[in-house]
């Protein structure tokens, strides 16, 4: 399984995606699921990943091969918008490939994928979009400022308690990880290291992801914090008169 999430805030873009894959408890691997498309000064592209891991890798393969070439790229396109397109187009393209002709071999196997699609072209504002496995996608609003795929319900409540469109950089940091030790702790297909890159608005600078692993010493300060945190509080509410 797969957990990824991004946020979009006033100050910039969050994104954060987990490293684990698994066929069954004895086809465990690490693959980033992390990957970012960039001419400084001009555009910041990244993409989060999440589903059938032949079908993402062959996406971005083909994201990759085909930037610099003729034709409509992730590198010429004029706005986010384009890019969700492109990447929707794609992913149809790869999925349609690999179902076809394989007979009953296809019988019972799941080719779709979803991808994260953010950044920010120059002229335009920074976007986040979530493109699903049929192509089609939704973008993230200052009302909505984040999305996720994979196994999103142990981190969201946390995301819905606290972000907003005007949360800093530093606070995304901090629920991002919340949210992914809440989702490793409850699903044992999520598991570090975790790739994670903020962009500041406006800035086009290089992109500088960085690799969160266990001995990591500001991820285990949030987990003990919070998980301490969360058992002080709990012990503190009032019991019920139903057991007094």
């Amino acid at each position: 399984m797969t957990y990824c999430v991004a946020m979009r805030l006033r100050a910039g873009l969050l994104f954060a995606s987990d490293s684990r894959t698994n066929a069954g408890v004895d086809q465990i691997a690490t693959f980033r699921k992390m990957n970012v498309f960039e001419q400084p000064g001009e555009r910041l592209v990244t993409l989060l990943t999440a589903g059938n891991l032949a079908t993402t890798q062959s996406v971005i393969s083909l994201l990759r091969q085909r930037a610099g070439k003729e034709g409509r790229h992730l590198m010429n396109l004029t706005s986010m918008y384009d890019v969700a397109e492109l990447v929707g187009r794609t992913l149809k393209e790869v999925v349609a490939r690999d179902s076809e002709g394989n007979g009953q071999l296809n019988q019972g196997v799941d080719f779709g994928g979803n991808f994260i699609v953010g950044g920010q072209i120059k002229g335009e504002v920074p976007r986040i979009f979530h493109v699903y496995p049929q192509g089609n996608f939704i973008e993230a609003t200052e009302d909505t400022p984040y999305l996720q795929i994979g196994e999103s319900k142990y981190g969201k409540p946390i995301i819905d308690r606290v972000i907003d469109f005007d949360s800093s950089l530093a606070e995304a940091t901090k629920c991002a990880l919340i949210s992914f030790d809440s989702t490793i702790r409850s699903n044992l297909s999520v598991g570090l290291p975790i790739d994670m890159l903020l962009y500041r608005t406006d800035s086009f600078a290089p992109a500088e992801p960085h690799r969160i692993t266990k001995d990591d010493p500001y991820f285990t300060t949030i987990s003990q914090g919070w998980g301490g945190g969360l058992k002080r509080v709990f012990e503190q509410l009032p019991d019920e008169d139903w057991f007094k």
